[in-house]
């Protein structure tokens, strides 16, 4: 495996003395996600190649793997010793990889209650702009002090480096698992959302839409018994509820399948805000921290930019028509300026995915 990252030193070295564009992907599930890039004048460095697990301890509940291995075999791995990657993470594909699940940081239903991505990251080892070979991190909760660069490199996009191996930790899977559903409108279900989450319920996941607010119970089967009758609710069978939260995951829910002229809007808001008075088709998760909207591609960015801000929050173009300003929610001078210190110490000939963050990275 040391061939690969020599391969890969060799790649960086090059286009930074030449100031050339490179264009990191691992398996592309999550291509469509982040600001659109020249890529065909880009060189193209393929993560797939440096796969596999580089350690795993099941009773230390922490596994290091390399950023080309499938999320997928990964998963399978951890499910021998009855363990999960506790955030949930979305596939989008089978060729999902773990490099493009930390460049990414995206979380899946389990994400309120149990963390996200940048929560369990332990280390990092990665090629910086310049192809140096630095280690971040470590792979025990103990060894994780002082600056926190492991975790930077959590949604970053690949613009501050190429990941080589993350190491994380891991949680048992649930013992038993249990999805319910209720009528209610909106502004109620916000509010019991919220109501429980402020108690010690073992809810691992909410989602609303069409009027109707999903909930998933998981822990010990006894609490999951005692905790199904304090709540209510129509039982969902178990396959049933497996293939909706899947469903919710993967965005294959019908919600996500939008025309070619419509966007898919995340936005990350204050749980407790109240419904947003937007246009469009909504759905809700996080207890109410994340709202999903989709509308007309020609509606008002900046319209809706304004509306998370008012939520005490952000807004991100998911998916959809890509925008002169960028999908993701401007920055502020003073943080523009961190990130471009940031990227200046890590990649100074700016060649690592440009512009796939903020144009201006």
């Amino acid at each position: 495996m040391q061939a690969v990252i020599n391969q890969y030193q060799e790649i960086i070295c090059t286009a930074a003395e030449n100031r050339a564009p490179l264009c990191i992907h691992g398996g592309n599930t999550k291509q469509f996600y982040g600001n659109a890039t020249s890529a065909q004048y880009a060189t193209l460095v393929d993560t797939t190649a440096y796969c596999g697990i580089v350690d795993y301890d099941p009773a230390e509940l922490v596994v290091t793997a390399r950023a080309g291995t499938r999320l997928s075999e990964l998963e399978a791995v951890l499910e021998q010793q009855g363990q999960m990657l506790a955030f949930e993470p979305p596939h989008f594909g089978m060729f999902a990889t773990l490099g493009g699940c930390i460049a990414t940081g995206l979380s899946g239903p389990r994400r309120a209650t149990t963390g996200s991505v940048r929560d369990f990251v332990l280390g990092v080892r990665m090629l910086n702009g310049k192809g140096e070979d630095l280690h971040f991190g470590g792979r025990v909760m103990k060894n994780v002090a002082g600056y926190d660069l492991s975790r930077l490199m959590v949604g970053a996009l690949g613009t501050l480096g190429l990941l080589l191996e993350v190491s994380f930790k891991v949680l048992p899977k649930p013992i038993a698992e249990m999805t319910f559903c209720m009528s209610i409108d909106e502004r109620a279900a916000i509010d019991k959302m919220n109501r429980w989450a402020g108690q010690s319920l073992p809810i691992s996941a909410t989602c609303y839409r069409n009027n109707k607010l999903f909930f998933r119970i998981s822990g010990v089967e006894s609490v999951v018994k005692a905790t199904r009758l304090k709540l209510g609710g129509e039982e969902l069978q178990k396959e049933e509820g497996a293939l909706f939260w899947r469903s919710i995951r993967e965005q294959a829910d019908r919600f996500f399948q939008i025309g070619k002229n419509k966007n898919l809007w995340r936005l990350s808001i204050a749980s407790n805000a109240a419904p947003l008075t937007i246009f469009g088709d909504q759905l809700i998760e996080w207890n109410g921290g994340l709202r999903w909207l989709v509308c007309d591609s020609e509606d008002d960015n900046r319209l809706i930019h304004r509306v998370a801000e008012n939520a005490s929050g952000h807004a991100t173009l998911f998916r959809g028509h890509s925008v002169s300003s960028g999908v993701f929610h401007p920055l502020s001078p003073a943080i523009l300026k961190i990130h471009r210190a940031l990227k200046e110490k890590f990649d100074p000939a700016g060649i690592l995915n440009p512009g796939r963050f903020y144009p201006e990275l």
